[in-house]
């Protein structure tokens, strides 16, 4: 409940801004792609601002997740082979275990 407290008191007035934002630039801008002849229409994009605005967030958040994924790469690879070691381990505990009984049932009662 708390979670979605927060969520709600972050992500509302963040939605509000957003809006304002995108009703506030709606004007439409051309994006050059041919630094020599930026007039030229065949490499460039009309579109309103926050277009470009959005398409660079997103590109960012995709670049940044990559990034953050492939950095975290060496602690997946550990943690796969402790998770196997751990595993091995306790197919060893539980070998042990059972030897243990089946020495213990062989003994002589008193």
């Amino acid at each position: 409940m708390a979670k979605k407290i927060i969520n709600l008191l972050i992500l509302l007035p963040l939605g509000i801004i957003l809006i304002i934002f995108c009703v506030a630039n709606r004007q439409s801008v051309t994006l050059a792609f041919n630094p020599f002849r930026p007039e030229d229409q065949v490499l460039s994009l009309s579109a309103p601002f926050f277009v470009f605005l959005f398409i660079a967030l997103i590109i960012g958040m995709f670049a940044g997740s990559a990034v953050t994924w492939l950095n975290q790469g060496k602690h997946r690879k550990r943690a796969r082979s402790e998770a196997k070691e751990a595993v091995r381990w306790q197919g060893e505990a539980d070998r042990h275990k059972a030897r243990s009984e089946e020495i213990a049932g062989q003994l002589p009662s008193r």
